[in-house]
């Protein structure tokens, strides 16, 4: 079995129930011993700032504060698109704790010979 796991998201807040959904997985995976990563990329890229990952995706689900937290709590990692940020002229200096300014090969490289079990929102 994979130890790693790599949850790629595309969303931003304008599907906060996907968005929700992609941090439960991460979730899951962080808090049940393996290496996560979530790879952010598109309008996805935003939730890497500070105060953006807020609000709640549906009736009875958690927080987006409180996953982005227990993510973080877990050990879990971000690699942002340094293409989808650049092109939305953020700044990479305000990324919150855990999130790295990394593309495609940065991920490949996490990932390894070894493989992860993979999830795309």
């Amino acid at each position: 079995m994979a130890q790693k796991a790599v949850v790629s998201l595309t969303t931003g807040l304008e599907d906060i129930e996907k968005v929700t959904v992609a941090f439960l997985v991460a979730v899951g995976a962080a808090e049940t011993g393996r290496d996560t990563l979530v790879f952010l990329t598109q309008e996805a890229v935003r939730l890497a700032l500070p105060g953006v990952a807020t609000g709640i995706g549906c009736d009875g689900c958690p927080s987006l504060e409180s996953l982005v937290e227990r993510y973080h709590a877990a050990g879990g990692r971000y690699f942002v698109c340094p293409i989808c940020v650049d092109s939305r002229k953020i700044d990479a200096a305000t990324l919150i704790d855990g999130a790295e300014l990394n593309g495609t090969i940065p991920m490949w490289n996490w990932i390894g010979d070894d493989g992860a079990t993979t999830f795309s929102y």
